[in-house]
């Protein structure tokens, strides 16, 4: 375990810096060295054991998916779920107006990377295109949990990375959807003649989340700082309890709510009638289908990565082709006896960056790229927290195609974010309901539900895995790659995200 813990550390720091390791030292405070490093002493041991236990705890999820003969898996998912279309079939080339409008700057996505996904790409998109680095107007950066000494990981990343001082760098956070934020972020930057070339990108690193003191024990490490003679040192070390060495874990519950999102899916997926059946289901293709494009080579956009002493990490390693057999013995993880919620059809805990670079047709034609994508239109919803957290997609979906002009038929590649297999079905169904579209929606029909045949062909969140602040730039990446191998012309992604908000965007192909 603390074999992983170093890998995943190294993977994703490494990512940031060629030869920079970021860390934290203890330093000395004149004569109040030992009193101040002796706190930190006494619970080192207790804080080391409890992340081993953690990051155990977020790998278990993996290992409950064991492989077995992937033939009889791709049959089932095939038959339960209709994708009756072979993953490399290509899609015919429909003869559709462009979104292009008068007078608006045509953005696009010229090239996306990501480190292979991993239980637990600034420099790697320099490499893939070779981008000077002066050539940079701004670093934007999504993260949903940030690290107290890296609270702006984007400029960490842009100067770890080799690029230059002067170049602006932020970092956004909007939970499960920050990347997202990062790249319409930077498309705002250029439509208004700020920029003319973006790097947008997420990270999450979920082997290593902070772990804060106690709240007794915080304050009696500020009020050690601050005392002046030993003796009222002497008196605050010796008011420590062992209660005080235990640290607090991170919260898992909405804020808002108190509730967890797991829960939350399963009270999700038992008000849309979405069975035990149907999310296993949903899980096992979404398992089969990334490990066919894996093995097919078609997760492009994935770099390898040499971890310093240890082994090159060159694909996403939570893809696990089980069987319903094997998913039927799991238990629920939230709702406990009854619920349908388990640790194999959720996404789990991952660590990884992604990152895109987004520039104004103009300046990317004029320095010789050939862009893959038009980064179209875009649209960020909020609903209720409570009891339709979840249904990011199922709002954000009718309003973007809204405001591009198109409708579902329209759409050659969808790519929606699985955070449990009951969110996904959930929201597919409330797309092709009357009743939602009318009650909620305030429309007077539905969108309808997207095709399985056209719907997250190379697998999704459920197989890759979730590094928070990531997943957005693999998905519009994924789309933009789909667009290209299949033919397609208009391709859609939407997510979900914790506080009950979602994102949904309109990408085109391209001109080849």
């Amino acid at each position: 375990m603390r074999q992983s813990l170093w890998r995943g550390y190294c993977v994703t720091f490494r990512l940031f810096s060629n030869h920079r390791v970021y860390g934290c030292s203890l330093q000395p405070v004149g004569q109040n060295y030992w009193i101040t490093a002796l706190p930190t002493l006494l619970i080192w041991t207790t804080l080391f054991v409890l992340t081993d236990k953690m990051a155990s705890m977020l790998m278990n999820s993996l290992r409950c998916c064991p492989p077995v003969n992937p033939a009889w898996a791709v049959q089932y998912a095939t038959r339960s779920l209709s994708t009756s279309v072979q993953l490399h079939a290509q899609v015919q080339t429909k003869s559709k107006k462009t979104l292009a409008k008068p007078g608006v700057k045509n953005i696009v996505l010229v090239e996306g990377v990501r480190t292979p996904f991993l239980l637990s790409g600034t420099t790697g998109l320099l490499h893939k295109t070779s981008l000077p680095k002066d050539a940079v107007d701004y670093i934007i950066y999504g993260t949903v949990i940030q690290e107290v000494k890296t609270s702006n990981v984007a400029r960490e990343a842009s100067l770890g990375a080799g690029f230059s001082d002067k170049i602006p760098s932020h970092t956004v956070t909007m939970a499960c959807i920050s990347s997202n934020v990062a790249m319409t972020t930077g498309v705002g930057l250029i439509t208004a003649g700020q920029c003319d070339t973006i790097v947008a990108g997420g990270v999450e690193f979920m082997s290593d989340v902070p772990i804060r003191h106690s709240r007794k024990m915080r304050k009696t490490m500020l009020a050690l700082n601050r005392a002046k003679t030993l003796g009222q040192r002497l008196s605050l070390i010796g008011s420590i309890r062992m209660a005080h060495l235990t640290p607090e874990l991170p919260a898992v519950a909405e804020f808002s709510t108190a509730e967890t999102m797991g829960h939350s899916a399963d009270r999700l997926a038992a008000a849309f009638g979405v069975t035990r059946l149907e999310q296993d289901e949903f899980a096992l293709r979404s398992h089969t289908l990334a490990k066919q494009a894996q093995d097919a080579g078609l997760l492009s956009d994935v770099i390898s990565f040499k971890v310093p002493g240890r082994d090159t990490v060159a694909k996403d390693n939570g893809i696990r082709p089980s069987s319903m057999e094997q998913l039927a013995k799991l238990k629920p993880a939230f709702i406990k006896p009854h619920g349908t919620v388990t640790a194999a059809n959720s996404s789990f805990l991952t660590d990884g960056a992604s990152a895109v670079l987004i520039m104004s047709e103009e300046k990317a034609l004029a320095m010789g790229y050939k862009p893959k994508a038009y980064l179209r239109d875009f649209v960020f919803v909020s609903q209720d927290p409570k009891d339709q957290l979840l249904l990011g997609p199922a709002y954000g979906t009718p309003k973007v195609l809204a405001r591009a002009g198109l409708t579902m038929d329209d759409i050659d590649v969808f790519e929606f974010h699985e955070a449990f297999a009951g969110q996904i079905m959930a929201n597919l169904k409330a797309l092709d309901s009357d009743w939602f579209a009318q009650t909620y929606m305030g429309r007077k029909v539905k969108v309808g539900a997207p095709a399985m045949e056209k719907f997250n062909l190379w697998g999704g969140s459920l197989s890759l895995g979730h590094p928070f602040g990531a997943t957005g730039c693999r998905l519009v990446t994924t789309v933009a790659h789909r667009l290209l191998k299949e033919g397609g012309q208009y391709g859609l992604v939407a997510a979900c995200a914790a506080g009950g908000q979602g994102h949904a965007m309109v990408i085109e192909a391209y001109p080849q």
